[in-house]
């Protein structure tokens, strides 16, 4: 079967590392599904798990054309590692947390992709972002009125309880 890249997008504070974490344990006896770390220009927090790389080797790899996919936001470097692209070319299920602004690029570039957006309403969004107390999330207003378009092949609100999600997300993804 082919494989696909899986590119989870939404706005800050929408959950999609909850998400993302919660059907990476659904799926962890399933070897089609990979879920691969970002690496991120950051360390890890307790609200995303990326692998650290500075601002020297992204730019580097960036300009290598070493990753997947690489974009920039919030003042931060983020990219897939090449690898991600192999493993869907080579039949692979590979789930990413990426920025709605490159969807139209990995659309146009590579391996076939689906895009789930997960969303919540906007004083849920601030609740979650003001708790969560990162610098980059600045001014909350400002980030909440960021927006970006895209056309999802799934929608998912994430209101409820978490795990109701993520069951969403991962019944999308034993679809693909």
């Amino acid at each position: 079967m082919p494989g696909r890249l899986v590119l989870v997008v939404g706005p800050s504070g929408a959950g999609k590392d909850t998400l993302i974490r919660l059907a990476r344990e659904a799926l962890a006896g399933d070897p089609r599904y990979v879920f691969p770390r970002r690496l991120v220009t950051r360390p890890p927090s307790a609200d995303e798990d990326n692998d650290q790389i500075d601002e020297a080797a992204f730019a580097e790899g960036c300009a290598a054309g070493r990753f997947t996919l690489s974009w920039r936001a919030h003042g931060l470097g983020y990219a897939l590692p090449e690898a991600a692209g192999r493993l869907a070319a080579d039949g692979h299920v590979v789930v990413c947390n990426v920025s709605r602004r490159i969807v139209a690029e990995a659309r146009a570039a590579g391996p076939p992709v689906s895009v789930v957006e997960i969303t919540a309403p906007p004083e849920i969004l601030a609740q979650r972002l003001a708790a969560r107390g990162r610098p980059e999330d600045g001014d909350l207003a400002a980030r909440l009125a960021r927006e970006a378009e895209v056309e999802p092949d799934v929608r998912i609100f994430n209101t409820g309880a978490p795990e109701e999600g993520a069951a969403r997300l991962v019944a999308h993804l034993r679809g693909c």
